[in-house]
């Protein structure tokens, strides 16, 4: 982490951040989401389907604030402004399932191992932040 920006080093502890993608309309659309330090990114999964991955294929604009698990900011913080891109690729996945798994733990792997009992699950991206 050593050339991380101050600011996404700040979110890389947070328990959540909300991560905030824009429509074309340009409003706003805020998602509460766990993140991992990679070098000096963070990283984010998602399945490819969401609408956050649409919003993102548009443009790599958004905003991230440390918040609780509802997706709710403390009055004062402000948001970072940073850039996103999807990668599909599995060494970034993998980096990113252990990532999860060392930050988050017992929570992760019970709701990974929920995931897997659905019939159908979903095939899953990383999103890549910087600064």
């Amino acid at each position: 982490m050593n050339g991380m920006s101050p600011d996404l080093r700040a979110l890389s502890t947070s328990a959540f951040v909300l991560l905030t993608t824009f429509r074309r309309t340009g409003a706003p659309v805020g998602t509460p989401v766990w993140v991992v330090a990679d070098g000096d990114d963070l990283l984010v999964t998602t399945p490819r389907r969401t609408g956050k991955v649409k919003r993102l294929r548009h443009t790599s604009r958004i905003t991230l604030a440390p918040c609780d698990f509802r997706g709710k900011i403390a009055a004062d913080r402000v948001p970072v402004h940073a850039t996103a891109v999807i990668d599909d690729g599995a060494a970034r996945r993998e980096r990113m399932e252990l990532g999860l798994v060392e930050k988050y733990g017992f929570v992760y792997k019970v709701i990974r191992a929920a995931g897997r009992l659905r019939r159908s699950a979903p095939d899953f991206v990383v999103i890549v932040i910087s600064a």
